[in-house]
Parts: C-alpha cells; structure tokens; sequence
C-alpha cells in the first residue's frame, strides 16, 4: 500500500476557523468573465481578476446538507472531459471522499461548465492510479487532476505522459512534479522561501536551523541553506535529530541560540504540529529566548494548539492566507454538513482551473504555455502558478504567534513576482 512520502502529504486537519472569502480561478494576464463572489445568489461560474473581487463579499446562501459524494462516475456532461483520479476507497479514503465533494463544489459553482469530470478510483495505492489513469484516458480525459500520493502520481503520471496528456497532481513531493506534471499542493520550498525572505527583510542576518531527520526536514534543509544564501544572510549552525528526540540537538546548538555568547539571530524550525511542543519544551530547558532570538517555521505551524507555546512567542511562519479557506470551509459545510480537511480546497481549485481554461483558451486549454502562464492563477488559497519543471509557486502570507494567536503582519501579495525573480 501506498504511503504519502512527506509530512505535507499527511496534513489533512483544518488549520482555520470558517468565514470569509469566495476563490476565483483564473489567468492574472486577463479577464475571464464576472466576479462569482459579488452576488449573495448563487455563484457565477465567470471569473474576474483577483482586484474585482470585494474585500467583503456576501456569502452564499447555505443549501440544505446533503450526504458525502462517494464512488466513482461523472460529475458533469460537458464535451470537455477532465479526469479526477482520487483514492475513494483504501487508505486515504475520507480525504479522498471530501475531495470529490469540493470538486463537486466546484463544478456547481461554476455554473456546470461545459466539462464532465470522469471521477476515478486509485484505491489509495500506485497499481490502482495507473488503472483509474488509464480508464479515463480510455474515455477520452484531455487533463488528469490528482492523484493525491506521490506514489500514485508517478504512475498515473506514466500513463498519462505517454498519452500525450498533463496531470496536475495534489502531492507535495517535488520529486515526482516535472515537465507535463505539475503539481497544486501546499510545497514547503516557497514557505521556506517567504519565511526566510521576510526575517531578512527585518534585519535577521545569521540563521540557525533546528532540523528533524525526515524526508520533510531533507527537503526543506536544502531550500532554507539556499533562500539563507540568496538574501545574503549566513547559516551560523544547522543540526539534525531523530524524531521525536531533539534534546541533543538542541544542547548542541546552544553556543549559538542561547547564552551571551549567542550568534543567530533568527532559530528555523520546521517541524509538525504533533512534535514541535517537544522541541519547544528542549528549547526552553535550555535558555532559548525567543525575544532574542526569532524562531521561524512553515504552515506546519499554522495550529491554534501551538500558539500558547512559550518557545514560539513572536515566532513567525508562512502560509497561504485563511481568509479564502475558511469561506469555502463555510459552503462545504452548508453543502455536506462536515468540515472539510484542508486539502479539499486543492480539488475545488483545480476543476475551477479545468473551467476557466476550458472556457478561454479552446483547444489550447491545457497546452503546456497555457498551464504555465507566467503570471499565474487565483484561487481559494491565493495566486499560484505551475513552473515548466512542474513545481508550483504561491503567494503566502506571514503570521506572528502572539497572545495565544496567530496575526497576520505581511499579507500575501495578489501578484507573483516575475519568474526568476
């Protein structure tokens, strides 16, 4: 059986309460129709440019909750047909479950587009996305949207290729995106990048990193040592331990985080939500002050549980913006009658994108220019836009932890900054 091959992958909770703000999908080099957040009547499915959209929209009317989605078959009857490839059944089903929900969201709200989304079984495994991949594109699915694993992408993204057809996959493993297979997930490189970029900006120079050995902390060792450099900054110590058990570590690192003898100046941290009061409490044991010295981190942290935490105190982390998660969180719930796990909003994005595509760009509507487009796409969780080597970037937000809460002091920009940059 499969397994997610990063803690991002795993991370289903809701990290937000609900409230405010209707996503919009749609390319920023354009106009692709009306504001479907400005009327309090049901959603349009004609998208606008993120500056249309009103600071406080009026939400939707709640429908009566009605039962999960579940199983296969089609959302839709449209001439354009789109794969939805999702583990239904196995492990990951639940999410799997929500995630068909909010694309059926999606769809709906959108205005039933001129799409039919062939919604397919993996089974939660790599054998079970290739069958559902290849039964799609059997049926004629010019776009495959998921699978959820990396496992599972990488096969569906083999049969997909060799039918000449993208996959935008919702892993948050880099090593399975690439040319043709894109990937809408929550990556950890642009967190550590945002995160990184803000501490310089506020005058950190001198970087020390208290790192979990993990497919996660391996990731994001490399991307902080590279951001650190890219600023100008310096990396005054890095140090790795096992999980669970980062006492040592953090004694190791007490030269340059504790003590007058201190020479960091900013403490990054990714760990989860589960393990970061472990560290928290080693830090504290041995003198890390955080008025001192900032502890930084990634939307792991994005937890109410860990805002009381002594160690964290006007720490700092990146994550996309809740405002528009906590909306569509509001008209899951009012549709579904549950609360969806964070990942669903992933699914919601990528039919919108399957719709505004499809209603722009014809028969070029998922060439490899068009998913690429430099200036990239709203959604609910901000503006992303997919790289030619298939990683993505996002617009993020930076929170400070204080009094028991997460504020926000540097918001998450509407427009990407230009490629390269």
């Amino acid at each position: 059986m499969a397994r997610p091959t990063s803690m991002r992958d795993r991370l289903v909770r809701v990290t937000a309460p609900t409230a405010a703000l209707c996503a919009v999908l749609l390319s920023l080099g354009g106009c692709l129709g009306t504001d479907i957040a400005r009327r309090a009547t049901a959603p349009q499915a004609e998208l606008t440019p993120p500056a249309a959209v009103p600071g406080a929209p009026l939400p939707a009317p709640a429908a009566p909750p009605m039962p999960a989605a579940g199983g296969t078959g089609r959302i839709g009857s449209g001439a354009v047909k789109v794969a939805l490839v999702l583990p239904l059944t196995g492990q990951g089903a639940t999410v799997g479950a929500a995630m068909r929900n909010a694309a059926q969201l999606a769809y709906d709200e959108a205005q039933q587009p001129d799409l039919t989304l062939l919604v397919e079984d993996d089974r939660g495994s790599p054998d079970g996305a290739r069958d559902a991949t290849q039964e799609a594109l059997r049926q004629g699915a010019e776009i495959v949207l998921g699978p959820l694993f990396a496992g599972n992408v990488q096969t569906a993204a083999a049969a997909a290729r060799a039918a000449g057809k993208p996959v935008v996959g919702f892993s948050t493993d880099v090593t399975v995106a690439s040319r043709g297979v894109y990937l809408l997930s929550f990556l950890p490189q642009p967190e550590v990048d945002r995160v990184v970029e803000d501490s310089v900006a506020g005058g950190k120079r001198s970087f020390a990193a208290l790192i979990p050995e993990t497919a996660y902390g391996n990731a994001v060792e490399a991307e902080f040592r590279e951001a650190v450099a890219r600023k100008g900054a310096r990396v005054a110590a890095v140090e790795r331990y096992p999980s669970g058990a980062p006492g040592p570590a953090v004694e190791r690192l007490t030269r340059v985080i504790a003590g007058p003898g201190a020479t960091a100046d900013a403490l990054f941290i990714p760990e989860t939500a589960d393990a970061l009061p472990g560290v928290a409490a080693a830090l504290t044991k041995a003198g890390f002050s955080p008025a001192r010295i900032r502890p930084i981190g990634t939307a792991l942290w994005n937890e109410p549980s860990l805002f009381a935490l002594p160690a964290l105190q006007g720490g700092r982390f990146a994550s996309p913006d809740r405002t528009g998660f906590s909306n569509f969180s509001g008209r899951y719930q009012a549709r579904f009658g549950a609360v969806p796990p964070r990942v669903a909003s992933l699914a919601y994005d990528a039919v919108m994108l399957a719709a505004a595509l499809s209603r722009r760009y014809g028969s070029q509507r998922f060439a490899e220019s068009t998913l690429t487009n430099g200036s990239g796409f709203a959604g609910i969780d901000g503006t992303f836009r997919f790289r030619p080597d298939g990683q993505s970037e996002r617009s993020l937000a930076v929170y400070e932890i204080r009094n028991n809460a997460a504020i926000p002091v540097s918001p998450a920009p509407r427009v990407l900054a230009k490629p390269g940059i």
